[in-house]
């Protein structure tokens, strides 16, 4: 049996699977291309995306805007595939960045790393003011089946609108987490518990909005039978990043895929990010001297994160990335999800898809 489509609205994905976001010019409009080119969503992310625009530093607003446009055009013209957009809530940009992608037609805006309660204005507004019907979709990354009814009851009260899916993030994921650091290895927070959470959740906002509402699962799916297993437990579809950036197609530099291709499960560590959340990476020489107090506080130049204290955090979370994204890790790291270690090759996006496929169905024959 064959992979499922994945409907979101009158979007029709062929394969239900959502490349994850990865920020900082690690999923641009290369890789998102790739993925939709085989029938799932390639999404691109906004976080620091005009990281090479000569005025960045002068005028990130419109840095940024411009950036995600050309990436979004680029990923355009190289498929007509099913393109998103990550947009974290926390990024000083986001209601930007969000109009810009509104604008630009993208297919879906997927926003976490808070709660996005006025996305829909954003919609709205775009809608008003351009005079044209945009039909961006709307879809909340969420860490449990509360914040989802928080989003959708204010959003509904507000805007009369419900979003289009959730995606639910486990605490698996990579880069930064929706968890305390406390309930990152506890079993009451799996995702495997908090899928059929949000699926029943989901159930009577289904009824209000006249139409399915899609759970997506996220945070350490790997394989094929992990997509079987969430699907099972009642998500339309997965969404994965690491498994993406060990492809040929991913936006970042070779070295930094092989150091996803190199890492042992000893090497994925917890970080305190800061931006004040925690984040999973790969352990290396820059995050043991940030733990030692090597590093000082420093003068902020993109303040692209609404809860980064300058004043407070030893190094720029941006920087560090970007170096990370060009391959020099001895001047950043790189975020990972916790299968990290698992990962033994670079292949192409579509060897990829077609492995996971292959494994889905070898997992669906055994049930039958």
């Amino acid at each position: 049996m064959s992979f499922p489509t994945l409907n979101i609205g009158d979007l029709c994905a062929k394969m239900p699977i959502i490349q994850g976001g990865m920020g900082v010019g690690i999923s641009l409009s290369r890789l998102a291309s790739a993925v939709a080119k085989e029938g799932g969503i390639g999404v691109i992310a906004g976080a620091m995306i005009g990281m090479k625009e000569p005025d960045i530093a002068q005028n990130p607003i419109e840095a940024n805007k411009r950036a995600l446009s050309a990436e979004l055009r680029k990923a355009r013209a190289a498929t007509d595939g099913i393109i998103g957009v990550n947009i974290m809530v926390a990024l000083t940009t986001f209601t930007e960045l969000a109009r810009t992608a509104i604008e630009e037609k993208a297919d879906i805006i997927f926003s976490g790393a808070g709660l996005p309660m006025d996305l829909p204005k954003i919609l709205h507004d775009a809608c008003e003011e351009k005079k044209e019907q945009f039909r961006t979709k709307l879809v909340p990354i969420v860490s449990s089946a509360r914040a989802a009814t928080i989003i959708a009851r204010k959003w509904l009260q507000k805007y009369g609108y419900l979003p289009d899916a959730f995606v639910v993030e486990g605490p698996k994921a990579g880069g930064h987490l929706g968890f305390a650091p406390e309930n990152l290895t506890d079993p009451n927070f799996s995702l495997e518990g908090l899928i059929p959470e949000v699926v029943e959740a989901v159930k009577p906002l289904e009824d209000k909005k006249g139409g399915a509402i899609p759970v997506i699962a996220a945070g350490g799916v790997y394989s094929g039978e992990d997509i079987a297993q969430f699907m099972d437990l009642g998500a339309s579809g997965v969404q994965m990043g690491t498994r993406f950036v060990a492809t040929y197609e991913c936006d970042a530099d070779e070295r930094f895929k092989e150091a996803y291709v190199q890492a042992k499960a000893e090497d994925v560590t917890i970080i305190r990010s800061p931006v004040g959340m925690p984040g999973r990476a790969l352990l290396n020489s820059f995050i043991e001297a940030a733990r030692e107090g090597a590093k000082k506080p420093f003068k902020c130049v993109f303040h692209c994160v609404k809860t980064c204290e300058q004043e407070k955090t030893p190094y720029c979370i941006a920087a560090a990335l970007i170096n990370a994204m060009k391959g020099n890790l001895e001047r950043g790291f790189a975020f990972c999800g916790a299968n990290v270690a698992r990962v033994d090759a670079i292949r192409s996006v579509h060897d990829l898809m077609q492995s996971l496929q292959q494994e889905y169905e070898k997992r669906i024959a055994l049930k039958a």
